[in-house]
């Protein structure tokens, strides 16, 4: 048996799981606590999880053919200020390389309250850029406390040379080195400036964790390569971390969501992965995890990123009490304040206790617990209140001691005066209000519509937080199948995944052409199978901006999760998503992997006085999962040998384009399993240019399906 092995490494322990290779089935999985103090750091970990999952599992290291890790090294280092001090080499001509010198000179970052990252800049113009003058200004660098550099220089996206002159000679001095170019391929010299300033204040510290991890696994006698997880979901060699280890960031959220997906086989949702002390959510539309520029210290940067939005809520968030009243939920834990949680105690040792009051941390205010006779103490968590009130089931990782529950939450009850059912009620709605409160406003964000959104738990505490708060907002929940080892799964289950950015005003088709080569090369270069890269090109015209999203399956994972659906099932995955059901529903178009659903469905408007049909078009891969989803689109079928000559009358035949200039509308196209998505584009010679290079080299009489819809908001 292969499998595919993912570790991920958490604040308080080091989790790893073996996937088997061909059904994708959970094998094993094993938890050891996080070895932030040893002298191979959380490297230590890694290993010892690692060869404990292979003991147990008696797997031969040689039936390992994939792994991967996932990591909060970097989140921690930024939270914490445990970074290294950045010198800047900024180089510039002329008056332009005045602003330049001025953009590049990045202040201490405030990354925590108190906690800073500390810069010391330096500026050459061009005009005396030689190997002197650069050791030089190295050297100063250097003897300013300088422990690594980043090289800048504005123009450094379109000719990174002199950029790589500065990086080579500072490494041939011995001081870790990167670049702006590196991190982002954007204009904009000072957010540049910033991410590559982050990157290089985590080097050090992430290249040694990443060779002494690689050096130990080849001891191991692994031959599979060690790949590491990204802030956007994907996976990336430890080649690539060396230079850019800011893209690890955030990696844990990603992982969860990740292995969600594959698993849950979500098309609208939001993901909570609940933990012990805090509850990551994020967003899944049309089967796709919302992707943002990540923010450290308060500053935006060029970091593609899932749009993950933390909360401190989780299971074992304890209870507020100011004069006699619950006033707040969390964000203190039962972690944090070391202490047990009563739901999972002996209920024996509950009986007799009494409710005191504890402060940890410098905390303004009091938290609840219990105290017995013995002296011992227990927390009041919210994982007490849901087993209490029956949401958390037998089945869910959450569930403990039923009678500890009940005992806990009446002494509480009874200190307060207060019937226990409708105090648990309380508190749970207090702690739903913070969690809500985001969720909101991530749906308003994305403008995700409340019809068929499925709510998706993961994370040891899920059972705990999600199941009250889907019946709050009136959603279909689920827990996700081994929630409480999610993110090693996702590890374990995730594509390569790369992202190019170029700032371009008006994207000719070279432009395009080329950033889509770029994306790809980059994919494979991160560990890709050739054969298995895709590419998505995408053109934001607001911001100019054009991307190109590669992503790709490492060796040997090219099976599909889940059995393919009939045209039936289809359906009926689509109806699922209407309360009451649609009066019409049928497939009206299909591409050998993707199904074309359209519903009609009457709603009633002016107070119920008038019926309007809505109709509404759902594109479906063969797994169930809703890929896409467009009111009151037209479908319309070509063949790649004449989508270039045909889809300008199409246009004007759906929505006038030629008549008046009409805004371009939202397009898509699929072809196979692809969907080639051209919303967002402004301009129809951009369109045809990013139709072209996504159709060039497919069979000519290939179906192209096309989906034109109203230009979303």
């Amino acid at each position: 048996m292969k499998v595919r092995v993912g570790i991920d490494v958490g604040g308080t322990f080091t989790d790893a799981v073996a996937i088997d290779n061909n059904t994708y089935e959970l094998v094993g999985k094993v938890k050891v606590p996080t070895t932030h103090y040893a002298k191979e750091g959380v490297a230590a970990g890694i290993i010892q999880a690692l060869e404990k999952l292979l003991k147990e599992c008696k797997i031969d290291v040689s039936d390992v053919i994939f792994l991967a890790h996932g990591t909060t090294q970097a989140t921690n280092a930024f939270l914490e200020g445990d970074v290294a001090k950045v010198g800047i080499f900024a180089t510039g001509t002329g008056l332009e390389g005045n602003k330049a010198k001025v953009d590049s000179n990045i202040e201490d970052i405030e990354l925590a309250k108190g906690r800073f990252l500390t810069t010391s800049h330096r500026y050459i113009d061009n005009t005396d850029f030689n190997n002197e003058n650069i050791i030089n200004v190295i050297r100063e660098l250097q003897n300013d406390g300088a422990e690594v550099l980043v090289a800048s220089e504005p123009y450094s996206v379109d000719d990174p040379r002199r950029e790589k002159i500065i990086m080579e000679l500072a490494q041939g001095l011995n001081i870790p080195a990167t670049a702006t170019h590196e991190v982002s391929k954007l204009y904009g010299l000072k957010k540049r400036t910033r991410t590559g300033v982050l990157n290089a204040s985590i080097l050090p510290k992430m290249i040694q964790t990443i060779n002494m991890t690689e050096s130990s696994v080849k001891k191991a006698g692994i031959k599979a390569k060690l790949m590491i997880m990204r802030c956007d979901g994907g996976v990336m060699s430890v080649d690539e971390v060396r230079s850019r280890p800011i893209l690890t960031m955030l990696s844990g959220p990603a992982a969860g969501v990740a292995g969600a997906l594959m698993y849950e086989k979500v098309s609208n949702g939001i993901f909570l992965e609940v933990g012990g002390t805090s509850t990551d959510i994020s967003v899944i539309k049309n089967g796709k995890v919302m992707i943002n520029y990540a923010e450290i210290g308060g500053h935006k940067t060029y970091v593609n990123s899932l749009d993950v939005r933390t909360v401190g809520i989780a299971g074992g968030s304890m209870i507020k009490v100011e004069d006699g009243k619950v006033v707040e939920v969390g964000p203190r834990s039962a972690h944090i304040a070391n202490l047990p949680y009563a739901v999972y105690s002996d209920s024996n040792d509950l009986k007799t206790s009494k409710i005191v009051y504890v402060k940890t941390n410098n905390d303004t205010n009091t938290y609840v617990a219990l105290e017995n006779g013995e002296g011992n103490r227990f927390a009041i968590t919210l994982a007490c209140v849901a087993n209490y009130l029956g949401y958390v089931k037998e089945d869910h990782y959450a569930y403990g001691n039923q009678e500890s529950a009940k005992i806990a939450l009446e002494i509480l009850a009874r200190a307060l005066e207060k019937d226990p059912h409708k105090l648990a009620i309380e508190i749970l709605d207090k702690a739903a209000e913070k969690n809500l409160q985001v969720i909101e406003q991530m749906l308003k964000d994305y403008q995700i519509d409340k019809d068929g959104l499925v709510m998706v738990g993961g994370g040891g505490g899920s059972a705990a937080v999600v199941p009250y708060l889907a019946e709050k907002l009136g959603v279909n929940l689920t827990i996700s199948k081994n929630s409480e080892v999610i993110s090693p799964i996702g590890v374990a289950l995730a594509m390569v995944q790369e992202v190019v950015e170029r700032s371009i005003s008006s994207p000719t088709e070279d432009d395009i052409l080329r950033i889509r080569k770029e994306a790809e090369e980059a994919v494979i270069r991160a560990g890709a199978e050739p054969s298995t890269v895709e590419v998505q090109v995408e053109v934001d015209a607001q911001r100019n901006v054009v991307r190109a999203i590669g992503t790709g399956a490492t060796e040997l994972r090219t099976k599909e999760l889940g059995r393919s659906l009939s045209t039936k099932e289809i359906e009926e995955k689509v109806a699922e998503l209407y309360n009451p059901k649609p009066e019409k529903i049928e497939e009206v178009e299909k591409t050998n992997e993707l199904h074309v659903i359209q519903t009609m469905k009457s709603e009633k408007r002016l107070f119920g006085l008038m019926n309007k049909t809505k109709s509404t078009i759902h594109v479906v891969d063969k797994e169930g999962v809703i890929k896409l989803r467009k009111n009151e689109a037209a479908v319309k079928t070509l063949h790649v040998k004449n989508v270039s000559n045909k889809l300008m009358p199409i246009l004007e035949e759906v929505v006038g384009y030629g008549d008046g200039g009409m805004m371009v509308p939202d397009i898509y196209l699929l072809h196979g399993k692809r969907i080639i998505d051209c919303s967002g584009v402004i301009d129809l010679s951009q369109v045809m240019a990013l139709v072209k290079v996504e159709t060039q080299g497919l069979n000519p009489d290939d179906k192209i399906v096309v989906i034109i819809g109203k230009r979303s908001a």
